[in-house]
């Protein structure tokens, strides 16, 4: 099959969950002598058209900030939809696969595939629904309404989790639950990092991330831990405030903030850490939470309605607590100091991994694009018939 993702942010140069996503199955799919494509923001030097791992990838016009105020950028993203039509408009793909997010891109997307009889499928990692009004106020009707039109744009949708599921309704005809997953084999490969701590985090530095919570309890942590180590992995618009959190907290001797740091180092670090917190009220999924059980740590993350980490997290891989400094400090340190308790999760942490194998996850996925393309031949076949 000659497949086509469309995302504006592109891995390794972001390191996101979605561009993670498609970073690993279209290298698998490539794998397999399928012909990939990936159209994004061209960030990387050089040329507009190159290799990696045996995909093309297409930038389709120069880099952007993503994000503008600490949130993501409107005219990044109507920039990109503009900019990504004549490329995707110039060859014809048996499946295009688009990400929802941000957007506009599924609009152009949906064209060329009207003109280009492209199958099309939208690939949804968190439906925010009234979310949008938190999010940006009055404003945010204009987002819903975005977001409802979108939604509504193919018959053919998957979904990272059955939160996502759930949050699309009866909007698209088919919807397929296509969960994010970890290379296994990679990272059994990976040596422990000489750095060791007890608490780590990773992921975007963004106000739903609650990074200050955690730092909150880091606080209630040390007056029974003094020596605690927490990382902080991850740049984004919130880290000055932090730095400044832990600054006024006085905790520079606990807290440490590592930026971004390459995928096998993040692997390293997870595995000489004792926990992980993540107390995101946000996630479509939570990439973080897989990749920390295949490295045999236990996570501890927040119930709330739009984490759908909570679907991942249970009683025998961690600890889901309330949105509470207190309760997030308090079981962090029962994990930090019951080494019985975290050998015993660490098993059942491992075994659940097993289950997310990015092989498995792209078998699936070629089957559902395989449906795909099979219907869109019958229909196309119907529709000469018809005339």
């Amino acid at each position: 099959m000659k497949i086509a993702f469309v995302y504006d942010a592109v891995y390794p140069w972001i390191k996101g969950g979605a561009e993670k996503r498609i970073f690993e199955l279209g290298k698998r799919l490539a794998g397999q002598g399928h012909n990939v494509h990936v159209f994004g923001l061209k960030w990387w030097d050089g040329a507009d058209v190159i290799m990696n791992e045996g995909m093309v990838l297409h930038g389709v016009c120069s880099r952007m900030e993503l994000y503008v105020n600490g949130r993501r950028s409107i005219s990044e993203a109507v920039i990109f939809s503009i900019k990504v039509f004549p490329h995707l408009i110039k060859e014809k793909f048996d499946v295009m696969d688009v990400s929802a997010f941000p957007y506009f891109s599924c609009f152009s997307a949906k064209i060329v595939s009207v003109i280009r009889r492209n199958p099309m499928v939208i690939t949804w990692h968190e439906v925010w629904g009234d979310y949008w009004y938190e999010y940006m106020g009055k404003q945010g009707f204009f987002g819903k309404t975005v977001e409802m039109m979108v939604s509504k744009l193919s018959s053919e949708c998957i979904a990272v989790s059955k939160m996502t599921k759930m949050g699309l309704g009866s909007s698209c005809k088919n919807v397929d639950i296509v969960p994010n997953g970890i290379d296994l084999e990679k990272i059994n490969n990976i040596t422990p990092s000489i750095y060791k701590c007890d608490i780590i985090f990773t992921g975007r530095l963004i106000k739903e991330k609650n990074v200050d919570m955690l730092i909150e309890a880091i606080v209630e942590v040390k007056k029974s831990l003094p020596n605690v180590v927490c990382h902080i992995i991850g740049g984004g618009p919130e880290e000055r405030r932090l730095k400044g959190l832990v600054a006024n907290y006085l905790l520079s001797d606990n807290v440490k903030f590592l930026g971004f740091i390459d995928q096998n180092e993040l692997i390293a670090r997870f595995k000489s850490s004792k926990v992980m917190a993540l107390p995101s009220t946000r996630e479509g999924f939570g990439m973080v939470v897989l990749e920390a059980f295949g490295c045999g740590i236990p996570v501890v993350t927040v119930r709330y309605h739009r984490n759908a980490a909570c679907e991942i997290v249970d009683e025998e891989t961690g600890i889901v607590v309330e949105r509470d400094t207190k309760e997030l400090a308090k079981a962090l340190l029962k994990l930090c100091n019951d080494k019985k308790l975290r050998d015993r999760m660490a098993v059942n942490v491992m075994e659940k991994a097993k289950g997310y194998d990015w092989d498995l996850i792209v078998e699936n996925l070629t089957s559902i694009y395989g449906r795909i393309l099979k219907t869109s031949d019958q229909n196309t076949i119907k529709g000469k018939n018809f005339t």
